[in-house]
């Protein structure tokens, strides 16, 4: 009979310390992770090993613990149990048998406004040094600028003065960059600039390398002879195209999804909201939110700005 890997055995107690472990979760999210795990730990006994722990396990946990509790306490906890039960269940660690949250429906609750990313969340995040420079900068661009996603990708490098930390991004160059997802950004008519700090002002030299035109973001690779696009969205340099929007997002989904409750990942759109958010915290007034972010009116800012 073959061995049992050592990996198979590892208690429930030693996975969730590894989990809380782990640099890109702040502070806030070990603590209410920590409540969580702290519980199934209590229930099931820290000595358990983790690839015989059941959903029907995790689920009469669940009912025992907060099975009259309101239902947004019920989904955080059970957000805190699938974000470990993807992490265990990841190729790289393969200590979970089972789909530990199988058992566990979302409840229904009233709609609310979404949550920012953590401060420390988010400059965890975009300090990985594992992210490719491409990303890294797209990701710091839409948190400092507080730009939409769109505006985003739509800038050229010929539109961007690195000195004065700002790009600007036609209306229509916008639109053809993605023609959804309108959030109350400005960009009917004219132009609008994209302006960013520090953060992306080191990353974006080494991007541009040397490039005089075309799309600041590039796709992975040329186009086939069937998918030639636009002369606005091809660099003269490389021969590829334009990032696209649903690429950018799937990318951003993807790096996130241990960062995200749910084990979704999270979209692009938060990189703004969670700017948007932090300023707010600061002080900043509607009005400079909206000269920075480019929203068309002052009063789909109201809800970031604090009341004094």
């Amino acid at each position: 009979m073959a061995a049992v890997p050592a990996r198979t055995g590892v208690t429930l107690a030693a996975a969730v310390r590894a989990f809380l472990d782990r640099p890109v979760l702040n502070e806030e999210t070990v603590r209410s992770y920590g409540q969580t795990m702290t519980r199934l730990r209590r229930h099931l006994g820290d000595d358990v090993i983790l690839t015989e722990v059941t959903a029907d396990e995790i689920g009469a946990a669940f009912v025992a613990a907060w099975g009259t509790a309101a239902a947004a306490t019920w989904n955080r906890h059970r957000a805190a149990v699938r974000s470990f039960a993807a992490w265990a269940a990841g190729p790289e660690r393969g200590w979970a048998a089972d789909d530990l949250a199988a058992r566990l429906d979302r409840r229904p609750e009233p709609r609310g406004r979404t949550r920012p990313m953590g401060r420390r969340q988010v400059e965890a995040l975009l300090e990985r040094g594992e992210v490719p420079l491409r990303e890294r900068t797209l990701w710091t661009l839409l948190y400092e600028s507080a730009a939409t996603a769109e505006s985003v990708l739509a800038l050229n490098v010929e539109d961007l003065d690195l000195s004065g930390r700002y790009g600007r991004v036609s209306a229509r160059t916008a639109d053809s960059a993605h023609r959804a997802g309108n959030d109350g950004n400005g960009g009917g008519v004219g132009e609008r600039r994209v302006r960013w700090q520090s953060g992306a002002a080191r990353l974006l030299p080494g991007l541009v390398a040397g490039r005089r035109q075309g799309p600041l973001f590039l796709a992975d690779r040329r186009p086939g002879p069937a998918r030639t696009p636009a002369a606005g969205d091809l660099c003269s340099h490389t021969g590829r195209g334009r990032l696209s929007y649903e690429r950018a997002e799937y990318l951003f989904k993807r790096a996130t999804r241990e960062l995200d409750p749910e084990g979704n990942g999270y979209t692009l759109r938060l990189l703004r909201h969670s700017r948007l958010a932090h300023l707010g915290e600061d002080g900043w007034s509607a009005g400079m939110l909206r000269d920075l972010s480019g929203h068309e009116s002052v009063r789909t800012l109201a809800p970031y700005v604090r009341s004094r």
